[in-house]
């Protein structure tokens, strides 16, 4: 059985905004429309100021903007299964393999679509 986890990267190579957002859409209409995807995973990068970069900023404020289509955000720092939204979401989809969970990974972001 496959993870129910579709994994974009929209920080590599870099890209403008609008292509971010327009590969966010698509990305989140992939996991909506399948039987099979629950989870998007939001490959952003970190940037290299030490302090999160501007596609990271992107990424976040769109997750926001579009809150109501997500059933929790979770912050790759913060992806762990002591995570109380990761347990919810793995008590309903089931367990799966991650190499980012429990890795405290700031360039990422999980989102549960609902």
């Amino acid at each position: 059985m496959s993870a129910p986890v579709l994994t974009i990267d929209v920080a590599h190579p870099p890209r403008h905004p609008d292509e971010v957002e327009e590969e966010l859409h698509h990305a989140w209409a992939q996991v909506r429309n399948s039987s099979s995807l629950n989870i998007l995973k939001i490959i952003h990068g970190y940037g290299s100021s030490g302090k999160g970069g501007t596609t990271k900023d992107l990424v976040r404020d769109w997750l926001f903007r579009y809150k109501s289509r997500f059933k929790h955000v979770v912050d790759g720092e913060d992806y762990t299964l002591y995570n109380q939204a990761i347990q919810e979401l793995r008590k309903e989809v089931g367990a799966y393999e991650d190499v980012d969970l429990n890795a405290s990974n700031k360039g990422i972001t999980i989102v549960w679509v609902k």
